[in-house]
């Protein structure tokens, strides 16, 4: 496609993957042999990406580096901090170093490892086009009842979405907001969230299915009957 914007991202590879009953790392588990960390730089290099920045557990450099040989991007890996938005800001400061405030930077989950590259792109896009935060997101399917003192009720869904990633942002939008979460002591679970929290709209786009999060081994099964389907 002609109409990429270059970017640069951050991928979040630090988590423990204990739910998954892995005995390493969650990025490095292998889906039909390629590490997920991998996959990733695979989706996103394709939707225009340019280079990386991978958020490690410490002490797992050398098995990052190894499963991600032969990567169609240049990166690097930093370790990670003891929370995701650590993991983040981490991230985002290694970029910084090498970067205009003003690229373009998505900020992607390795556990997602099978977003279409055409999310990624769509994602930039938006980013390029002005948007300060740029979420892709899918409609919410399932019945969602909200707990409250009496029990619980009903949520009506049609105007729920359920958020995925690579989220977008400029560089300096996203420094500046997990700068700020870090000195305020705000808590985040997500990276449109930190820029929120600094004054900046955000913006949703189409996700799509294919970016499932991976966290329990029923998600693994899914994964691979994507991947099935794909070939």
């Amino acid at each position: 496609m002609n109409d990429f914007v270059p970017a640069v991202a951050i991928v979040v590879a630090a988590g423990s993957g204990s739910r998954l009953g892995a005995d390493v790392p969650k990025a490095l588990v292998e889906l039909d042999g390629v590490p997920m960390v991998r996959r990733c730089l695979d989706a996103l290099a394709d939707g225009g990406v340019t280079s990386v920045v991978v958020t490690v557990p410490a002490s797992y450099e050398a098995r990052f580096q190894e499963a991600l040989s032969g990567s169609p991007v240049p990166f690097r890996t930093v370790v990670g901090g003891a929370r995701r938005q650590d993991s983040v800001r981490l991230g985002a400061e290694a970029l910084a170093a090498g970067n205009p405030a003003d690229a373009v930077v998505l900020v992607h989950d390795a556990a997602r490892p099978l977003v279409p590259s055409g999310v990624v792109a769509h994602v930039s896009r938006a980013v390029a086009a002005g948007a300060g935060a740029v979420v892709p997101a899918v409609p919410v399917i399932d019945s969602i009842r909200e707990l409250d003192d009496l029990g619980s009720r009903v949520v009506e869904r049609s105007r729920l979405r359920a958020v995925q990633t690579p989220q977008g942002f400029r560089l300096g939008t996203l420094l500046a907001a997990h700068r700020h979460v870090e000195a305020e002591g705000i808590e985040v679970t997500d990276d449109a969230g930190a820029a929120e929290a600094i004054g900046h709209a955000v913006t949703l786009v189409p996700g799509h299915r294919d970016a499932m999060k991976i966290t329990e081994p029923v998600d693994m099964v899914l994964a691979h009957a994507i991947l099935a389907g794909r070939k």
